[in-house]
Formats: structure tokens, sequence, C-alpha cells
């Protein structure tokens, strides 16, 4: 697939396979399942950064509950994006970190987060 190229102030999309108008078979809808929604962008971010525990992201991350930042990180981890490690210690510690698919995946969040800048 050819990467996208800027000519006279219009984007060059690469060419598409007819498939992609599938929308169970399309790399666009497959990319949103797995950062799709309000939170798990800025989840994979602040792991990134080093936000790598429950209680600092809870704290960080103004408005979501705990049950849905569980729901988004047990999703991101089953997608294969996030490790989780448990240390077993009293009480117990668990950690976040992003696998090399997580890793790949910050390219995506950098656009996104250079188009609102320019956008919002």
């Amino acid at each position: 697939m050819e990467t996208l190229k800027e000519s006279k102030n219009q984007i060059q999309m690469p060419d598409f396979d007819l498939n992609c108008f599938n929308i169970y078979q399309c790399p666009v809808t497959a990319t949103m399942d797995i950062i799709g929604g309000k939170w798990k962008p800025m989840i994979l971010f602040l792991i990134y950064k080093g936000v790598n525990r429950f209680g600092k992201l809870s704290g960080l991350l103004k408005g979501v509950s705990k049950r849905t930042l569980t729901k988004q990180l047990r999703d991101l981890e089953s997608d294969g994006v996030l490790h989780r490690q448990i240390f077993p210690e009293v009480p117990p510690r668990v950690e976040y970190s992003l696998t090399n698919k997580g890793q790949s995946l910050l390219v995506v969040i950098k656009v996104l987060y250079e188009w609102g800048e320019r956008n919002r």
C-alpha cells in the first residue's frame, strides 16, 4: 500500500482494495475497533508517557469511571496493544506497558493529535 502524499494541497490517497468498502474487511474499521472511543487514545498516550498504573490513569483521565477504565484497559490488552504485568506484592501492583503492536499505534495517535491541534 502506498503512503499518503501531498501535492498542491491535495492528498493522494492510496489505492484501496474494494474490500475496504465492506465494513468487516476494511483496515480503517479494524484500526478504529482497537483505538476507537473516548478514552483509548488518551490511555495509550499516557502509558507511552510513563503513566502505567491504574490509579494514576484514573486520576489523570477526568470523567472516566473505574468500570469504564477497567474495560478499556482489558480491551486494549486483549487486542494485543497493552501488556499487563502483575507483581505478587501485598497489595498487588499492576503495571501496563505498550506492546510492539501498541508502539506502532503511536504514529496514528500522533497524527490524530496534530490534526486536533490544527482543527479544534
